[in-house]
């Protein structure tokens, strides 16, 4: 929990230096723009156990439809409402903070990227907070990274991080991480014979 606590605050004072032009620009997350992710790590956070429950039978437990319709209490807002809104939740609260805050600091570190990728604003991630997003996002349900990496082995080249057999892809962790999460643009990032099953595993081919 204080690990996703403190890549929220770094999440706000990052968000709080965008231009108004930025704040509309398409992000990783394919039809949403930047303010949309931002909208979407919110959305969880303001709703009860009840409302969770509800928007997830809503959804037809179907992620895409659920997220949609949490991010349509957020449509109306301004970008200083939105990072305004993210200030007020730096504490992780309901849903996100399953796995003892994890769901939390994952959903905050790869939407991050999700928005500084296409804008070309690369980050420093602190190496504790992504270790522990790196190890989660191998098993964790919704973001199948074991599964997008079989039959490779993935080697981080900037931290002590390594995972599964095969032919070796290496890269910066980063990378890693969003390869293991379907952002197929991260592949350019790696190197090694275990590449090319990657781009097979993420439909890249």
């Amino acid at each position: 929990m204080e690990l996703a606590r403190a890549e929220r605050e770094d999440l706000v004072e990052f968000l709080a230096q965008l231009t108004p032009e930025q704040w509309e620009q398409p992000s990783l997350c394919t039809g949403w723009r930047v303010r949309d992710v931002v909208g979407h790590l919110i959305g969880y956070d303001e709703l009860s156990g009840a409302e969770t429950v509800r928007e997830f039978l809503r959804g037809g437990l179907y992620p895409p439809r659920i997220n949609a319709a949490v991010l349509a209490r957020h449509a109306g807002r301004s970008a200083d409402e939105l990072c305004a809104t993210l200030a007020e939740h730096v504490v992780p609260r309901g849903l996100t903070t399953g796995f003892g805050g994890r769901i939390a600091l994952s959903d905050g570190m790869i939407h991050q990227q999700d928005i500084r990728r296409p804008l070309g604003l690369p980050r420093q991630i602190p190496h504790d907070r992504l270790v522990t997003v790196l190890d989660f996002a191998r098993y964790a349900a919704l973001l199948r990274g074991a599964w997008r990496a079989r039959g490779v082995r993935l080697v981080a080249t900037d931290l002590d991080w390594s995972f599964g057999r095969g032919p070796e892809a290496s890269g910066p962790a980063e990378a890693l991480l969003m390869v293991m999460v379907a952002r197929p643009c991260a592949l350019a990032d790696l190197t090694g014979p275990g590449v090319d099953r990657l781009c097979r595993n993420l439909g890249a081919h």
